[in-house]
């Protein structure tokens, strides 16, 4: 028994040594990173050279958001007053003028309010005739100072009364100058400050409304803008004046230009920010609330680029060949960016300037399967 256990526990040595053995051998494998060609394999391959440069490069930033109204476009409409709603003929969308009568009210105040005003401007012509009365008595001092001071404060309060009603009548679109006892009336009209559509009717006939309360919305759709959630990231490749392309989900192929009027200084939950943009042509299709696409397009200046024909991939990795002499090549992993017109934008992983290194530009899948069965070796 004692020499069975000492049996096993050599085996289990042995196969400790042969797996560190076979983990070591994969780790040399995997430091593999240069090649070197004979003169046949060079001749062979093909292998063209050449330098990184700095040029612009153009990409497409592709963003999302929707279609939405500046508040002096969108417009609640209420009664200051209250009262019933008589009669409206507003659904959801149908469009609306300027000036246009929106609903009738009703209500017994209004009955009172004229009557008020009225009441008052009789009280004034009185205090008129008083005041001027007093005044030529006061001159002649047939009357005292009190009497026709008296007086002048009622004239005074009177027409400051007169001036106040005048004004409540107005803001139920009374006009004041054109009433008279013959002409009271019970119901007002409310009437449409812009042209546009009807977006929310929340009344029905019959219904007291309360001066707080919303009796329609209104919408102005010929400043409509587009606003759009932009990331931290990417908010640096966008400007004030900056052009772009429009377009929803059923209509991909009608671009609408827009121009970046606005970009928020303050992000939200999510790390984005709002950026507004006015469309250059109003089209009556686009509607509040629609969802948008857009695109974006991005220069980079003096971006570090190279022949994409230059750049191999390899299990989700880019990397590029730079030669070292004597027909031998060091494989660099390097961050591919944009690329436009067959070049692209690539920088190395720790920073190294490699302007002046040659880069393998032509065949560099070659030395990549040279790489890949010499470490298989």
């Amino acid at each position: 028994m004692k020499n069975i256990f000492v049996i096993l526990m050599i085996s289990l040595i042995v196969a400790s040594c042969g797996g560190t053995k076979s983990e070591e051998t994969e780790t040399v494998a995997a430091i593999e990173t240069t090649v070197t060609l004979n003169e046949a394999q060079y001749k062979s391959a093909n292998i063209v050279t050449g330098k990184l440069e700095k040029r612009e490069i153009s990409t497409v930033l592709k963003l999302n958001g929707k279609i939405d109204v500046p508040p002096q476009n969108m417009v609640s409409v209420s009664t200051p007053f209250g009262g019933f709603l008589k009669s409206t003929k507003l659904l959801p969308g149908m469009h609306v003028k300027k000036g246009e009568v929106l609903a009738t009210m009703e209500d017994q105040q209004y009955i009172q309010l004229q009557q008020e005003y009225l009441t008052v401007k009789s009280k004034l012509s009185y205090a008129e005739n008083e005041y001027n009365r007093q005044k030529e008595l006061n001159q002649s001092k047939a009357s005292s100072d009190k009497v026709f001071q008296q007086t002048e404060m009622d004239y005074k309060t009177q027409r400051i009364s007169l001036s106040a009603l005048a004004e409540k009548l107005r803001l139920i679109n009374i006009n004041p100058d054109n009433l008279n006892e013959s002409n009271l009336s019970r119901s007002i009209n409310v009437y449409s400050s812009i042209d546009g559509f009807v977006s929310k009717v929340n009344v029905n006939i019959g219904k007291y409304v309360n001066p707080s309360d919303v009796l329609f919305e209104l919408i102005n759709p010929e400043d409509i803008h587009l606003n759009l959630a932009v990331f931290e990231k990417d908010l640096d490749k966008l400007s004030i004046g900056q052009k772009l392309l429009a377009f929803n989900n059923n209509q991909p192929n009608k671009k609408h230009p827009c121009e970046i009027i606005l970009i928020s200084q303050d992000l939200s939950a999510d790390r984005s920010a709002d950026v507004h943009c006015h469309f250059e042509d109003y089209d009556k299709t686009l509607l509040p609330g629609m969802y948008m696409n857009a695109e974006v397009e991005i220069k980079l200046q003096n971006a570090v680029s190279i022949n994409e024909d230059a750049i191999v991939s390899h299990e989700g990795k880019d990397y590029v060949f730079v030669e070292k002499g004597n027909r031998q090549f060091e494989i660099v992993e390097v961050k591919k960016g944009v690329t436009e017109n067959n070049f692209s934008e690539v920088s190395t992983l720790d920073g190294k300037d490699m302007l002046n290194a040659s880069i393998v530009t032509k065949n560099a899948y070659a030395l990549l399967m040279q790489l890949k069965n010499k470490s298989e070796e």
